[in-house]
């Protein structure tokens, strides 16, 4: 070719970028802060899998990240969401153990809440065969917080008693399948009284929160109870401590007492503390008394836990196939009803979990209500309706 030859003219590349649908979260307030948004799809990173997700989880935290509740919380505008289940789509490099078109669930720090998720191997986990997609999204936060909390750090055993409040949630629906789980155990529960008639089942006794449910437990079992699981935090915290049986265990899971309107409130979150005796280790030494703390996102992503988490996912599959646990449903949702999702939650009127379905379509906004739980028939195969939740 001549030196003096024209060079050929370079193309540019007028190919749009990808798009994903996304729930975003544009500054930390009320649900109006919460849009779906078209933003690049996402690639897998060196040691990630890329996943095509059919499910996402909505759980009390999520309310507390959109307010901006919660500690270090990171900077918007940036995707909610912490757990997804979906289909692999793509690899990164240096993947072990997954291929395109397995079936699993993850859990991430934030981000969780579009149409494709990339997440370190670590994070995911190849779901039971017969879990469909929406069990999957409603699975890891409730069972693996309910599961450490109650035999790894409770030690429950045979012929013991458990106090679980918000016994209608996520995390205390997944408490009572696994208690009941446990020959002879008693299960003491406090819920809104709306929700006692789809659970009281579940209980061996329940009571309504706004009531004094110490004395109730007392004259039931007057020494006390040998576990409480608390999520609520503040004054909750001195009842529970006071209720502990001699080598009973209290064990602080979240601090939902500080959520009181739809944005943050500094007087209900310093209220919620305030409220929280300060603690003597003698006195606790006196009366052969335990307390604990867990933090689950803190275990994941700051502790690096990772084979302890994998250890504990395992034998819940294996309950799971036993038919022993399997996630309560409350609503399902179109990414675009999100802000609906929420506010039953905030009302705290579900029963179980609120799962959110990026396939779904919205609700016209004066219908705009849940729709009952499905199964995902791709993900099972077999197109069969999802039981509705209990």
């Amino acid at each position: 070719m001549a030196e003096n030859a024209e060079q050929e003219p370079k193309v540019e590349n007028s190919t749009p970028a990808k798009e994903m649908r996304a729930i975003r979260l544009a500054g930390f307030g009320g649900i109006k802060m919460l849009k779906v948004q078209n933003v690049s799809e996402t690639t897998p990173a060196d040691g990630e899998v890329l996943i095509r997700v059919k499910a996402v989880g909505v759980n009390f935290a999520d309310l507390m990240v959109r307010q901006g509740a919660i500690d270090n919380p990171p900077k918007t505008p940036f995707t909610m969401g912490s757990e997804c289940s979906g289909e692999v789509e793509a690899l990164g490099e240096n993947v072990e153990g997954f291929q395109v078109g397995d079936r699993v669930i993850a859990v991430t720090d934030f981000h969780s809440w579009a149409e494709l998720v990339a997440v370190p191997t670590a994070r995911v986990f190849k779901m039971p065969t017969g879990m469909n997609y929406h069990d999957g999204a409603a699975f890891f936060m409730s069972y693996v917080t309910a599961y450490i909390m109650l035999f790894d750090i409770g030690n429950f055993r045979e012929g013991q008693s458990v106090l679980i409040h918000s016994a209608g949630g996520g995390v205390g629906q997944a408490l009572c399948q696994l208690s009941k789980n446990v020959t002879d155990a008693t299960l003491f529960g406090t819920a809104s009284a709306n929700k006692h008639e789809a659970i009281k089942a579940k209980l061996t006794h329940l009571y309504d929160h706004s009531a004094d449910y110490v004395q109730e437990i007392k004259k039931e079992s007057p020494e006390g109870v040998d576990i409480v699981l608390d999520c609520l935090c503040g004054e909750d915290t001195n009842r529970g401590i006071s209720i502990l049986k001699p080598l009973g265990k209290y064990i602080l899971y979240g601090s939902s007492n500080v959520v009181t309107g739809e944005t943050k409130s500094f007087f209900s979150f310093a209220k919620s503390w305030w409220q929280v005796d300060k603690i003597s280790p003698i006195k606790l030494y006196d009366e052969n008394k335990c307390i604990s703390g867990f933090n689950l996102r803190q275990l994941l992503f700051k502790q690096n836990q990772s084979s302890c988490i994998k250890r504990v996912v395992e034998k819940l599959f294996s309950l799971y196939n036993e038919g022993k646990i399997k996630p309560v449903i409350d609503s399902t949702w179109a990414f675009e009803d999100v802000g609906e999702a929420m506010q039953i939650m905030h009302d705290r009127k579900n029963v179980g979990k609120i799962v959110l379905d990026p396939a779904m379509e919205p609700k016209p906004k004066e219908e705009a209500a849940p729709a009952a739980a499905t199964t995902d028939a791709a993900s099972a195969g077999s197109g069969e309706e999802a039981e509705k939740a209990n």
